[in-house]
């Protein structure tokens, strides 16, 4: 077990570069890593690292033998998770990264059905609307869309990833009524700059019939998601282009109405990411059947598509 930690240290600490890092994520102390590594390179008797007081880098024998074992010890641990169960039930702690809103408002309404399946598994949710980098920070899923796909993902969809033009009926009487896109041009428009890139981005709208037109919306605020955005168009403040499942609790109480209801902005899918893995460990794989059980029992992916 001592010489499975310390491959364990050195393959956390060369996927981040850090052993402070590498500890952080393995719940140790930087010094314990450090101990760790110092004694698989003593018994390996080869230097793993190159250190200074700013930098860790691999060898050369320490890259070779980072791709020699990687897949192997996750494939170990995995074996062990799995294993690790209570009356033959997947177990362990589930760490799952979704927006903090669309997390609220659909994903953790079902955490009550999900641990009456699998009460040995123990949720460790983040709600936080940054793309997180799943395999480097030890994220057993997330769910989002627009994510980079990088190598060892895979991406499972869920649900379109529609965005739609939404006022509230005092808005829409003052400022007459919109019957094409060209009418958009007269309407104060609430934005959504990316939070990550800090730029509007400029989407084209696409109709029912697949025609395509400029979103010519006059900029009269931005906001960085598409929750203050509801907020703002149920205040009268304009025309607010704001994702499909935001603005769903909204329309259904009629505090906003949908402008334009045959034209929309796709932009891409909502899905549910995790490692590709030989074997995936019970806990995830649980969670993704159940996840994808969910969207179509509940309807959700009908909910959010803008031409339902």
């Amino acid at each position: 077990m001592e010489t499975f930690t310390s491959i364990e240290c050195f393959i956390r600490s060369a996927e981040v570069g850090s052993f402070a890092e590498a500890a952080r994520r393995l719940s140790l102390t930087p010094a314990a890593v450090g101990k760790n590594v110092a004694g698989l390179e003593a018994r390996l008797g080869v230097r793993l690292f190159q250190r200074s007081t700013r930098s860790l880098t691999l060898t050369e024998a320490g890259q070779r033998f980072l791709a020699e074992v990687r897949d192997s010890f996750q494939t170990i641990q995995h074996a062990v998770t799995n294993l690790a169960s209570a009356e033959g039930q997947p177990a362990g702690t589930l760490k799952v990264s979704m927006g903090t809103v669309f997390g609220r408002l659909y994903i953790l309404p079902m955490l009550g059905d999900f641990l009456r399946r699998y009460p040995a598994i123990t949720p460790d949710w983040h709600f936080d609307n940054r793309q997180v980098d799943l395999i480097a920070q030890g994220f057993d899923a997330a769910i989002g869309g627009g994510f980079d796909l990088p190598p060892g993902v895979v991406a499972r969809k869920l649900a379109p990833a529609h965005r739609i033009l939404v006022a509230s009926a005092e808005y829409l009487d003052n400022c007459g009524e919109v019957r094409t896109p060209e009418d958009l041009a007269r309407a104060d428009g609430i934005l959504i700059r990316s939070p990550q890139t800090g730029r509007v981005r400029s989407w084209p709208l696409t109709s029912r019939w697949q025609e395509q037109s400029p979103l010519s919306l006059r900029q009269r605020m931005t906001m960085s998601d598409s929750e203050a955005a509801c907020a703002a168009a149920e205040q009268g403040l304009g025309v607010a282009l704001v994702s499909m499942p935001f603005a769903v609790p909204y329309l259904q109480r009629g505090s906003l109405l949908r402008v334009l209801p045959d034209w929309y902005v796709d932009d891409g899918n909502i899905s549910l990411y995790y490692a590709q893995h030989r074997l995936l460990p019970g806990k995830t794989r649980v969670f993704v059947d159940f996840l994808m059980e969910q969207f179509v029992v509940q309807g959700l992916a009908g909910r959010f598509d803008a031409l339902s």
